[in-house]
């Protein structure tokens, strides 16, 4: 037994010596990725382990056009190959998140929709949508939680990629609005599944099919967000919920949030043995001895990546 103390005291001490040297190389490489990938329509921007995705194009509620989903794309590989501990997607000014899918003549992607209404062929309207939901579904699936700064009109596809983030802060003054059946059109960006599992198939009913808007003290009473914050205010808010998970073990993390997203779609006795299964791995990794000696140190743990 002594013995075995002595390996995991040892450990400590190691983990204890090389803790300021990890957070040294950490910030060193932060700091050449500050400002990166600055498109025309979208930004991607690094605060030291938080990324912020900027959807950019105010003059049109930042309504996602052909250009702003290459962008988009563009900006998902530059994570998946400089992976942040979180990611917040948030649109620039003050009116609008996101009006969702821009359904303006100059968007080649709504020329394609047009033509398969005008000549009853679907598969124009199928290569259109299959190329939202590649984009979309690759913000939505990076291992790393992604929070909703909704600090303005969240409106058709914009509510829709909102309800698919991990985690939503929305502004007092914002609107939520599942608007896409005003136009003859359906939610197509995940939205549907992702709102019945939020709020199950009545709430999800009432919300999409009358198209009605959702102020932001029914949007948290609903759970469609998970707080609040003061006019102006929800990007401050949601980079300081992104600080205190990011504080945390980022394994941890990851190995939670896995268990997160997948319970939904498990019988419950497979999302338990998932959880037992991710438990075990995460001990063995290590990452906890940062956590023990952090705590009997009496510091703030610093995990390295």
């Amino acid at each position: 037994m002594s013995s075995l103390y002595g390996t995991f005291a040892d450990r400590l001490c190691q983990v204890i010596f090389v803790r300021s040297l990890c957070e040294v190389i950490y910030e060193r490489s932060q700091s050449n990725l500050k400002k990166v990938m600055p498109e025309e329509n979208v930004s991607l921007e690094y605060r030291g382990k938080i990324a912020i995705i900027t959807l950019n194009r105010p003059l049109k509620r930042n309504a996602l056009n052909a250009a702003m989903f290459s962008h988009l794309e563009t900006v998902i590989k530059q994570l998946q190959e400089h992976l942040p501990r979180v990611v917040i997607l948030v649109g620039e000014g003050n009116t609008a998140f996101c009006a969702g899918f821009d359904v303006h003549p100059d968007n080649p992607m709504f020329e394609s929709l047009l033509a398969s209404a005008e000549n009853n062929d679907e598969v124009p309207a199928r290569r259109s949508i299959g190329r939202v939901r590649a984009v979309v579904d690759g913000l939505i699936e990076l291992p790393v939680p992604i929070i909703a700064a909704i600090n303005g009109q969240a409106y058709g596809g914009g509510a829709e990629i909102a309800m698919r983030c991990d985690l939503k802060v929305m502004d007092s003054n914002a609107v939520v609005c599942f608007s896409e059946t005003r136009l003859g059109l359906m939610p197509d960006f995940g939205g549907t599944p992702s709102l019945v599992r939020l709020v199950g198939p009545s709430v999800a009913a009432d919300l999409i099919l009358t198209a009605r808007k959702i102020l932001a003290d029914e949007a948290l009473s609903l759970k469609l967000v998970n707080r609040l914050s003061a006019p102006g205010k929800s990007l401050n808010d949601a980079i300081a919920l992104g600080e205190a998970i990011a504080a945390n073990g980022p394994k941890a993390i990851g190995a939670a949030l896995e268990v997160i997203r997948r319970s939904p779609d498990l019988p419950l006795k497979d999302a338990l043995t998932l959880e037992i299964d991710r438990a075990v791995s995460l001990i063995a990794s290590g990452e906890c001895i940062h956590g023990v000696a952090a705590f009997l140190e009496k510091k703030a743990p610093v995990f390295p990546d």
